[in-house]
């Protein structure tokens, strides 16, 4: 089974360079069942920082794509029945085969479907990683909290208690996106202060923090560094793309050229880890 490394983790930004490498090197499958909106995106981007992405959601071929993957992505986003079924099956295989599962409950809280969709996945799928916006956090942790759609009608800050009570329920970490960043396992707590406010204004990229967050958890067993560090990479990334981008289509093109040209001095170098 997968050692979580519960309240030993150290952030080390050496190691943050490592991992880096480490996916460019060995280049992990992530296999992402992710949504309609944001696949192209997702997949460029775990490309352009050395991942192999894989886009599979038939019930027919999931299973099989788990027992040669590194790690499951799952991405409620577009919700239709068939998909719930291929996440619930991929999911129980990837428990099994021992690999992490990274789950995005997006616009958990919004609807009744959604709610009952993202409480069958923490229960049956085991997520190693839980990552949303504030909103969806606090939902998830069954706090009142107004939805608006799949957007955060609150901030990372006042997600943290939930956020903490839901690690410690589910056994994930748990990861709140937001102008600052929060990463826990219930009882240590991480923040990253990188970050453009030109992110929320592209649609996808809380996803593509999301598999970010899949691609270091193929490489680092310690699920709440490697989560901090994704993060970490995102917002730097981020914050290099929005020197060069004129709005948010160009902030979508520049930040996939960010992922791919950043270098491991320039990522350390930039990194605001709290």
């Amino acid at each position: 089974m997968l050692k979580r490394y519960k309240n030993t983790s150290m952030i080390d930004k050496k190691q943050l360079a490592l991992d880096l490498n480490l996916i460019r090197e060995k280049s992990p499958l992530v296999h992402n069942i992710t949504n309609y909106v944001v696949m192209n995106n997702t997949a460029n981007a775990l490309l352009a920082i050395g991942a192999s992405p894989v886009m599979a959601h038939a019930v027919e071929e999931v299973t099989d794509m788990v027992a040669i993957a590194s790690v499951l992505v799952i991405n409620m986003g577009t919700l239709s029945e068939k998909w719930v079924d291929a996440m619930l099956l991929a999911g129980k295989a990837a428990v099994e085969k021992g690999i992490p599962v990274v789950f995005d409950p997006v616009g958990v809280g919004a609807t009744p479907y959604r709610n009952q969709v993202a409480a069958l996945i923490i229960k049956q799928c085991k997520p190693s990683i839980i990552r949303g916006n504030a909103s969806e956090i606090m939902a998830l942790a069954k706090e009142n909290v107004s939805t608006k759609g799949v957007d955060s009608t609150a901030s990372s800050n006042a997600a943290l208690e939930g956020a903490k009570r839901l690690a410690q329920e589910t056994d994930a970490v748990v990861v709140i996106s937001g102008e600052e960043d929060f990463i826990t396992d219930g009882k240590t707590v991480y923040s990253v202060k990188n970050g453009s406010p030109l992110m929320p204004k592209v649609t996808g990229m809380g996803c593509t923090a999301t598999a970010m967050v899949g691609a270091f958890a193929a490489v680092n067993k310690d699920m709440l560094v490697a989560a901090t560090y994704a993060m970490t990479t995102m917002g730097v990334a981020g914050e290099l793309a929005a020197q060069q981008a004129k709005g948010p289509g160009t902030m979508q093109l520049h930040f996939i050229d960010a992922l791919y040209n950043l270098t491991a001095e320039t990522l350390v170098e930039n990194a605001k880890i709290g």
